[in-house]
């Protein structure tokens, strides 16, 4: 039997995949990365340092009018918040099997939401702040739960309605704003009250003014629980049953058309909750008939995180670091921000590539291992065809000096 090559059975391993896959992606992108920084006439440990710098993870050269490391990292915290539930929610979906592509626009429409009802009603912070992470999760689910209702009673993917939702949902939206909340200057719709933002404003740490964000508490938490769901409960081994093979799972009494409905709820709650603390905490205003890539990014989070929850985060991470150090790396090596967004970009397209990866090293393990059956099976054969050494029958074969057709021919002579 061939010795199994040691990068595909690290690939191939259950145990080992869910980390080597996304590390040889990351290599992988930042390998290309370097190259193309290279060409440029630019240091690629500069850059990545930059990008590390940006996010308040070290500290810059100069830093001016009282702030620091600590003001760039809780922005870092602000804009990672709504990219980690972003993904979660479309974790929540393709865990059973189904590709929720609505996640901007279930962001989108939660944001909105929340923002005209909540975000100019003038309560104080304690009803507020609730208010609007209920406002976004109890839209967000209905419009996931539409879209599975959809596809349990007409059976119409979730991939072409909530395409279509995301158009219908963006210029909704658009045509209300431009209406009756637009900003006479900017044309975005109006921010919201301090007292609604996901935000907490102006708090003191070190001396240091800083907007502490509170959708990473709630996005931090929320990985936890969907870890657990799909770990510790009877739900979520049905949803991942579902996943793996709906009609398996319909033999075995799962109610299918339910667990989809309630799955795609599920997802699009926590696509409203990332919806909120992006528009009603980090960006705090809604530009018309635009959707946030964020809802996009998320899919490739997710991917990177190996569609696992707690993957997902240190996933969450890398990515924010690269889009929210962009600016600082463009003007420290003093290229166009483009170039830092196509360093994010060849980062998302090397993650998705990582089920390839997957795929290569596990076709290749089982060729060994057809291989292996196959010389076992000939040996075997070869074996019970070689006539035996040491005098005895080979199987179905009649014994030394016997005769096969008259047993007892021998005998009758004797007697």
């Amino acid at each position: 039997m061939k010795k199994k090559n040691r990068l595909a059975s690290i690939l191939d391993s259950e145990k080992w995949s869910s980390i080597s896959v996304p590390i040889l992606s990351i290599l992988l992108s930042l390998i290309c990365a370097s190259v193309i920084l290279l060409v440029m006439g630019k240091n690629p440990l500069v850059a990545f340092l930059s990008f590390l710098q940006g996010s308040g993870f070290l500290p810059k050269l100069s830093y001016g009018g009282g702030s620091g490391m600590l003001t760039d990292l809780f922005t870092f915290l602000n804009i990672l918040a709504p990219m980690l539930l972003a993904s979660l929610g479309f974790i929540v979906g393709f865990k059973a099997g189904l590709f929720n592509i609505g996640i901007a626009g279930q962001m989108l429409a939660s944001g909105f939401l929340a923002t005209a009802l909540i975000g100019y009603s003038g309560l104080d912070a304690y009803l507020a702040k609730p208010l609007v992470i209920l406002v976004g999760i109890v839209a967000g689910g209905a419009l996931g739960a539409f879209v599975g209702f959809l596809k349990y009673k007409f059976n119409i993917h979730e991939v072409v309605s909530t395409v279509m939702l995301n158009y219908i949902i963006s210029y909704l939206t658009g045509f209300f704003i431009n209406g009756y909340y637009a900003d006479m200057l900017t044309r975005s719709m109006r921010i919201c009250s301090d007292a609604s933002r996901l935000t907490w404003m102006n708090v003191q740490i070190g001396g240091v003014k800083c907007n502490v964000p509170l959708g990473i508490v709630l996005a931090i938490a929320a990985a936890f629980l969907v870890k657990f769901i799909f770990d510790k409960t009877v739900f979520g081994f049905e949803l991942k049953a579902v996943g793996i093979n709906a009609r398996c799972a319909r033999y075995a009494g799962i109610k299918v058309g339910r667990r989809i409905v309630i799955s795609l709820m599920l997802s699009g709650m926590l696509a409203g909750l990332a919806g909120v603390t992006y528009y009603c905490g980090y960006y705090n205003t809604i530009v018309p008939k635009t959707l946030a890539s964020m809802g996009y990014d998320a899919i490739a989070v997710a991917l990177l995180g190996n569609s696992s929850p707690i993957g997902s985060i240190f996933a969450a991470i890398l990515i924010t670091i690269f889009q929210n150090g962009s600016n600082y790396m463009s003007s420290t090596l003093g290229v166009a921000k483009e170039v830092a967004s196509m360093i994010t970009g060849i980062l998302l397209l090397f993650s998705a590539c990582g089920g390839y990866f997957r795929f290569m090293a596990h076709r290749r393990l089982e060729r060994a291992v057809d291989e292996a059956a196959i010389a076992a099976k000939a040996a075997q054969l070869q074996e019970e065809q070689a006539p035996a050494s040491d005098g005895s029958a080979a199987p179905g074969e009649n014994p030394p000096g016997g005769d096969s057709e008259y047993p007892g021919k021998e005998a009758s002579r004797n007697g």
